[in-house]
């Protein structure tokens, strides 16, 4: 009770600050009240809505809407007020030194709010509003195909060139155009590579909701080498209270089979070899590992009989997999495909120059390919999208890893 007591608490001192902008820039009745009672009726509905989660269902279309809305609406309104009370606290000190310092009792204590910091604060706050309703409507199936060439001088030569497809994340239970999803697999069928891999999130939580999307999943082309996946944390219904462990068991069985049921091979904690031209090189799949989430995944077990001679792909879903065992164990793991944070979906790239989201202050490696003394992560944006129903700046990615016989090229 006592958290809801401080979040309307919140919630009401932004919409004040946020009135007080509108305000400084028309007087006129009407406008005013409307806005007062839209933004009231939003926040008892976004306030209902997160009252009424129920754990037994998970996210669903509803959770979708609730949370893009709060984003929408809360997100420039929260950069609103920090801007005016940036400007409060302005006002604060000016009036203090205006009479303590000046010795000017005529003058008012607090300096009336200056009307273009209101102006301003509008026209900021307009950007990220603009780019989440983009980002809804338009950003999440804004697909990009990322190509990144990885030199290794002990990839065997047979693989000198080698093409890898990767998506991860496709969350299939929040997709709502068939049309758009098509399209991705259109575009995964046009790449040139020899083999694709799955690393994992299949769906939010359960198998149902991949069903209606599996005649169009199952469009994926056969790949030469083969089609391989892993499993990601969603993958396992932990988010979820369940009626009973049976019916936990039996959707963790249904999800596996999806994998199956759309052509690829879930590898749990196991290795396979892809052989070319007489050469070969190690494929291993673990199951989900990650700091902070299911930690099902044993490289031990998945690598057994393995060396460090033998060069190995390794998929896990998890890039904190890769930071705290992977990048530095004994076996040289060359190459480590991941996924899972989806780049917050949210964030500004400039290839060249700037690459940013808020997920980079939890996961040091979050989109893209990384290096630790010659062994490589890659992380893959995701297909799909989760939680905030759109994306803006890190747009889902299909990625095409070229594999190079040498040295790094800087």
């Amino acid at each position: 009770m006592i958290r809801w007591i401080i979040a309307i608490v919140i919630f009401l001192a932004i919409e004040i600050y946020a009135f007080q902008a509108i305000r400084t820039l028309t007087k006129i009745r009407w406008i005013l009240c409307g806005y007062a009672i839209v933004s009231l009726l939003v926040l008892i509905f976004i306030l209902y809505s997160f009252s009424q989660f129920d754990r037994s269902v998970g996210q669903n279309k509803q959770t979708l809407f609730t949370i893009g809305l709060f984003l929408v609406v809360y997100i420039p309104k929260i950069l609103l007020t920090f801007i005016l009370f940036g400007e409060d606290l302005f006002r604060l000190a000016a009036g203090g030194i205006n009479y303590f310092v000046n010795n000017d009792p005529d003058s008012a204590y607090i300096p009336s709010r200056r009307k273009f910091v209101s102006q301003l604060g509008l026209a900021l706050a307009a950007i990220p509003f603009a780019s989440l309703i983009y980002g809804i409507f338009e950003g999440k199936y804004n697909f990009k195909v990322l190509r990144q060439q990885v030199f290794f001088p002990d990839l065997p030569d047979a693989f000198d060139g080698f093409r890898i497809v990767q998506i991860s994340d496709v969350h299939s239970g929040s997709f709502d155009n068939p049309e758009k999803i098509e399209y991705a697999i259109d575009l995964i069928n046009q790449q040139e590579a020899d083999m694709i891999l799955f690393t994992g999130d299949i769906v939010n939580t359960f198998a149902k909701e991949m069903h209606p999307w599996i005649g169009t999943f199952n469009k994926i082309k056969s790949f030469k080498y083969g089609k391989y996946s892993v499993l990601g944390n969603h993958d396992y219904g932990e988010y979820l209270e369940w009626p009973s462990q049976q019916a936990k068991d039996e959707n963790f069985r249904d999800i596996k089979a999806l994998y199956g049921q759309i052509g690829f091979d879930l590898m749990l904690n196991r290795h396979t070899f892809i052989e070319k031209d007489g050469e070969r090189i190690a494929l291993v799949g673990v199951e989900n590992w990650g700091e902070g989430f299911k930690k099902a995944g044993d490289l031990a077990l998945a690598s057994d009989g393995l060396t460090d001679k033998d060069f190995k792909i390794l998929m896990s879903h998890d890039p904190s997999h890769w930071d705290i065992e992977v990048k530095n164990h004994p076996k040289h793991f060359q190459l480590t495909l991941a996924g899972h944070t989806h780049g917050m979906q949210f964030g500004i790239e400039i290839p060249g120059f700037i690459k940013w989201s808020p997920i980079q202050f939890k996961y040091p490696q979050w989109a893209g390919l990384y290096e630790n003394h010659g062994r490589y992560v890659y992380v893959n944006r995701g297909l799909g999208y989760h939680a905030y129903p759109g994306r803006v700046g890190i747009w889902p990615e299909i990625t095409v890893l070229q594999l190079k016989k040498g040295n790094k090229v800087a």
